[in-house]
């Protein structure tokens, strides 16, 4: 037990400089967010250096925790013997090598992922359902055709910044300011965003008759380079955590914090929905 505060001693000593240069780099670029263009290898290094920071300060509170355990224990069994406390310079997790070409596909572990929509609220599917309607009467376990006029005559379909999709307008056009956002700041980043699809009127698998964010062309997955993420592993793929800030900030969900860890779908909010219902848009 004597040696756990000298760890995480040890453990702040190591953080200092990634935290400094973390901080230099903030100063002098400004919020990643809206930061004027900077070269992908500063922001790929930046963002890495954030999963790092992140990674750490979760096996520091996993330490504590461990801590709390131990002092519950008898008083012969606290010896932190067999106590794997882990290496506090292990990388993150990843898939491939360091080489910048596949740095943004690289998976990456999920710091905090079920805080990362703190303060967004959910766009239910009852409360769709009693504000629009459904996107037609009868959903099944396939995507079908929308039949829902008023949604029908909203829908935008065609080629949003380097991807082809089918949205409802206002949220096609709240996704293409999140793109050219990222185009100004990462132009490399932009043009390896790909898609696993938007619109598919469908009901929730296990449900009886509620349709899914998807079937009212209100969320859209979205990858890097074409590769899959893998679904509810707590992982995702460096380029999208990038963009999860991006749309974090156009008032969208990210599915990275769903109980199914799902980080390829990004959705719209209650707020935002609300504010188009307020101004006409839906």
């Amino acid at each position: 037990m004597r040696f756990v505060p000298a760890i995480i001693i040890g453990v702040a000593i190591m953080l200092t400089p990634v935290v400094w240069f973390v901080t230099s780099r903030l100063l002098t670029t400004g919020n990643v967010n809206i930061a004027p263009a900077v070269d992908s290898a500063a922001r790929i290094e930046l963002e890495m250096l954030r999963q790092q920071v992140e990674t750490a300060q979760a096996r520091i509170e996993a330490m504590e925790r461990q801590m709390a355990g131990l002092q519950a224990l008898p008083p012969q069994t606290q010896t932190g013997q067999g106590t794997n406390f882990g290496d506090v310079n292990d990388p993150p997790v990843t898939d491939g090598d360091n080489a910048i070409i596949d740095q943004y596909a690289q998976v990456v572990l999920i710091a905090d992922r079920r805080n990362v929509n703190r303060g967004k609220q959910l766009l239910r599917p009852r409360y769709l359902r009693d504000t629009v309607g459904l996107p037609r009467q009868n959903l099944g376990d396939t995507c079908q055709s929308m039949t829902n006029e008023r949604l029908l005559n909203k829908m935008f379909r065609g080629r949003i910044g380097p991807i082809n999709v089918q949205l409802l307008q206002p949220a096609a056009e709240s996704m293409e300011e999140v793109f050219n956002e990222i185009r100004a700041i990462d132009a490399d980043l932009y043009a390896r965003i790909n898609t696993a699809g938007g619109l598919c009127v469908r009901r929730i698998r296990g449900s009886q008759n509620s349709a899914s964010l998807h079937a009212y062309g209100l969320a859209i997955d979205l990858n890097i380079d074409g590769q899959l993420d893998t679904l509810g592993d707590g992982k995702t793929q460096l380029g999208l955590t990038i963009l999860a800030d991006a749309f974090r900030e156009k008032g969208w969900i990210w599915g990275a914090a769903f109980s199914r860890e799902d980080s390829m779908h990004f959705e719209v909010g209650r707020d935002l929905f609300d504010q188009w219902l307020n101004e006409g848009r839906i």
